[in-house]
């Protein structure tokens, strides 16, 4: 039997059930990744990140910004690691078994990974409900902010924005 054939045998019920590729990228995009930093929750689009790993042992560069925590060897692709929370605004949090880095290439030229302190599951961002940023200068990064029905606080971040800005590709100390 060819896939010709098969593609015609499928009955109308079950061509029905196909979604369309527009409402599968909506899908898709809406598919957000939530994990704590600090005492702050994130929501961080599915599509920009590749794979999320335990800590591996790090290569520490000396002179570097007190964010960036060193070097990590993944497969033979070599990741800056950056202690997220700091290089958001706040102070160093030790990390533990529940830590993990979220890894993300960008256009396969950048390869970085981020410490977060936990993950929060996978959610859809039909969950939340849009709130109207406050006046206080957000990063760049940043693109919204959201509540959930408990009323918690979440940002929207925008790790392709990160791993792009000038700021974050200067990693040595000045």
């Amino acid at each position: 039997m060819t896939i010709k054939g098969v593609c015609t045998e499928m009955t109308n019920a079950e061509k029905s059930q196909l979604v369309p590729a527009e409402r599968m990228a909506d899908e898709v995009s809406s598919a957000v990744l939530g994990v704590a930093v600090g005492g702050d929750r994130y929501l961080i689009p599915m599509a920009e990140v590749s794979e999320v790993i335990p800590i591996p042992k790090l290569a520490h560069v000396p002179l570097t910004q007190p964010w960036f925590l060193g070097l990590a060897n993944v497969r033979g692709n070599l990741y800056g690691i950056t202690d997220l929370g700091v290089y958001l605004g706040g102070n160093p949090v030790s990390f533990n078994q529940k830590s993990r880095i979220l890894m993300v290439i960008m256009e396969n030229k950048l390869y970085g990974g981020f410490i977060v302190n936990s993950m929060l599951g996978i959610r859809d961002l039909s969950e939340f409900a849009p709130v109207k940023p406050a006046k206080k200068k957000l990063p760049k990064c940043v693109t919204a902010q959201y509540k959930d029905a408990e009323g918690r606080q979440w940002w929207q971040l925008s790790l392709f924005r990160l791993i792009g800005d000038e700021k974050f590709l200067q990693v040595a100390r000045e």
